[in-house]
């Protein structure tokens, strides 16, 4: 249950955050409706998460592990959910997406991407625990843009992932649209 109401007064710019969100996701999103009792602190996240589409130096499947394993350390069912839908719509293995809450015992991923997100989990935790071995291998594999990048989008993560569980905002359901099986269409 969230720990601040999901209403927020109805303002020109939240009935427009919402059409947007609507339009964007199928659905109005919990962590914007809890910012929105703080228009200035919802317009500036907005625009952050905005920029953050910009950044192309990092392979888009190594930054959706390396979210969702960072998000999955933290605890934050809201973001696993909502990692999981976006990047199912972006075609990325489901496996792979399942599997992140037990990425050391599933055999669906590279060694690159295991390195991604034992990197998001040091990193994750309190205090971080990032050795030099893990840092050196990453940097091998990747250059130096993309390991900031990388760097930056745990750091991303972390900032999502802990303010939307100390708002106490769960998973919303966009993953169950994920499972729904289509029908065959006829020949």
């Amino acid at each position: 249950m969230a720990r601040i109401s999901l209403a927020p007064r109805r303002t020109l710019f939240v009935r427009a955050v919402e059409w947007y969100s609507k339009r964007t996701y199928g659905k109005v999103m919990d962590p914007t409706m809890a910012m929105a009792h703080n228009p200035r602190v919802l317009s500036t996240y907005a625009r952050f998460e905005m920029s953050l589409k910009k950044w192309k130096k990092l392979d888009p499947e190594l930054k959706a592990l390396a979210v969702m394993a960072s998000a999955a350390s933290i605890g934050c069912s809201w973001c696993m959910d909502f990692g999981y839908w976006e990047n199912h719509e972006r075609g990325m293995s489901p496996q792979k997406l399942r599997d992140v809450p037990a990425w050391r015992d599933s055999d669906v991923y590279t060694p690159l991407e295991r390195d991604v997100m034992e990197y998001a989990e040091a990193m994750s935790a309190t205090p971080p625990t990032v050795d030099d071995d893990l840092a050196g291998r990453l940097l091998s594999a990747l250059d130096e843009a993309a390991f900031v990048e990388l760097t930056e989008m745990i750091a991303v993560e972390n900032l999502r992932s802990r303010t939307n569980a100390a708002l106490g905002l769960t998973s919303q359901g966009f993953k169950d649209s994920c499972d729904i099986q289509r029908p065959q269409t006829a020949k």
